[in-house]
């Protein structure tokens, strides 16, 4: 049970975690506001703004350079990991959020053209973030992860 004493009080994680979850409650909050209603499958889904996994990566990268220094093996894995997260949510995932959404308006203009009953089939449309939501997930995770050194010390 050490084991799981110790994964609990880790501070990587809890501090990785925790800025998902921030990031996850603003994002809801932000599209209750532009949407004027609640949906609380935006706290487990993907897209929007701020962007969660940029969050996530941003403050296991800074955590872990606040705790084993800049210049540790540590610290540059967590960066690498999180120049890719913060990349591939920009380009690859967006893309494929686009395509969705032109794939779905097909699927639909297909189903008006034809009487046959279609399997229902709706692509994922918030995949990928802009720019700027990446940026305010990064600040998310920043501001956490300096936050969560002071706090768990």
């Amino acid at each position: 049970m050490n084991w799981l004493w110790d994964l609990l009080k880790n501070p990587l994680l809890i501090t990785a975690v925790s800025s998902w979850l921030i990031a996850q409650v603003i994002k809801t909050v932000i599209h209750a506001i532009i949407y004027k209603k609640w949906d609380i499958a935006r706290l487990f889904g993907d897209g929007g703004m701020p962007s969660g996994h940029s969050a996530t990566v941003t403050s296991l990268a800074v955590i872990s350079g606040l705790i084993y220094g800049f210049g540790s093996f540590q610290f540059a894995v967590t960066a690498v990991l999180a120049i890719i997260v913060c990349h591939d949510a920009t380009g690859v995932r967006q893309e494929t959020g686009k395509q969705a959404v032109i794939i779905n308006e097909l699927v639909r203009a297909f189903e008006a053209l034809t009487t046959e009953d279609l399997p229902e089939v709706k692509l994922k449309e918030f995949v990928g973030h802009t720019p700027v939501q990446v940026i305010a997930g990064t600040l998310v995770g920043v501001l956490n992860a300096v936050g969560m050194y002071f706090l768990l010390g």
